[in-house]
């Protein structure tokens, strides 16, 4: 047990309910004091957070059977890695690093139970953020659990430069895939699927409808489906789908910010006539294959056959930013922000 010195520090705060698209103007930053950590309690100096496209949906006050939405004017919550600078638990010693819950401020004070040591010989402590985090967990029970990947098969990923794609497109290749096609906005990410993610096939979706794009680089159709981006890319891939055909539904990022209703693909009969099997993915079901998956990939990483990307932004503040940006697609890989060395 240690004690500390009265301290300070900053936190992000939910300032406004966005309408569509949030913006700056709906997180404020205010200077709170940090409380000294209580019997079985931890004292955390964030160093990493992470930001990720579902703390759109909890901007919003609707209720899910997931997590609860954001209170407004209360400070924000999601994945962070840190240092413990004071502990009242014997599990959890100073200095350890832990990966929890409590992001979106610098200092955060929680139960040790609530907090999981990470092994910063395995891999870098940003890396429980992403690939060895609940990103790369999504992936890996997406492609082996809820949508299998089988020798042979055509797999296609949208949003295949994100956190969770660019590990997915690796995994389906690793799972015996004979070809692994991505779609990713713009020509750069386009080309970087192929030159950094080992992708056979790249679809810009800005550049064209995605749905003829797919066809000419899977002219047979596909077998596996990985969706973070719903609307006109769950349409194209339920449409190549071949009989029998799996979808794994991670996400919908293109319905994230409307404002109406979204209407459902118009193919969903071929969802019967084809035997199409479309399963959601929770990453919290998996979380009990955690240990399965971080040996594996940590082997991955030490061996250098996973390669990874990071979008990393500097200081708590530029945290709103650094989602807004995710939200856009503005990142290669993991989006991240740094608060401290």
């Amino acid at each position: 047990m240690t004690s500390h010195t009265a301290l300070t520090g900053l936190e992000i705060r939910l300032a406004a309910r966005p309408v569509g698209e949030p913006a700056l103007d709906d997180f404020t930053t205010a200077e709170v004091s940090v409380p000294q950590p209580e019997d079985g309690q931890i004292l955390v100096r964030n160093t990493w957070m992470s930001v990720d496209p579902y703390m759109r949906g909890r901007m919003d006050d609707v209720p899910s059977p997931v997590l609860p939405p954001f209170e407004l004017g209360a400070v924000l919550e999601g994945a962070a890695v840190g240092r413990v600078v004071a502990s009242r638990s014997a599990d959890i010693p100073v200095g350890a690093t832990v990966s929890h819950f409590l992001g979106w401020r610098e200092y955060a004070v929680l139960d040790a139970a609530a907090a999981t040591v990470v092994d910063t010989g395995l891999a870098p402590a940003q890396a429980y953020l992403g690939v060895l985090g609940t990103t790369g967990l999504t992936a890996y029970a997406a492609l082996t659990d809820a949508a299998p990947v089988k020798e042979g098969d055509v797999v296609f990923i949208s949003a295949a430069a994100g956190a969770v794609g660019s590990v997915a497109g690796q995994i389906a290749r690793r799972l015996g895939a004979a070809k692994v096609i991505g779609s990713a906005g713009g020509p750069e990410k386009a080309k970087r699927l192929l030159t950094d993610f080992g992708f056979d096939a790249a679809l810009d979706h800005r550049a064209g409808p995605i749905a003829a794009q797919l066809a000419e680089a899977a002219p047979d159709g596909i077998d596996v489906y990985l969706d973070s981006v719903g609307g006109d890319h769950l349409a194209a891939a339920i449409d190549a789908l071949r009989v029998g055909g799996s979808a794994a539904l991670v996400g919908a990022i293109s319905g994230y910010n409307a404002t109406e209703p979204i209407p459902g693909p118009a193919n969903l009969a071929q969802i019967v006539y084809k035997q199409l099997t479309l399963r959601g993915v929770q990453v919290g079901a998996y979380f009990h294959r955690f240990p399965e998956y971080i040996a594996e990939a940590a082997a991955w990483l030490a061996d250098g056959t996973l390669h990874t990307e990071e979008t990393v932004f500097e200081g708590l503040e530029q945290a709103p930013a650094a989602l807004l940006g995710n939200l856009r697609g503005a990142n290669t890989g993991k989006t991240l922000v740094r608060l401290a060395d």
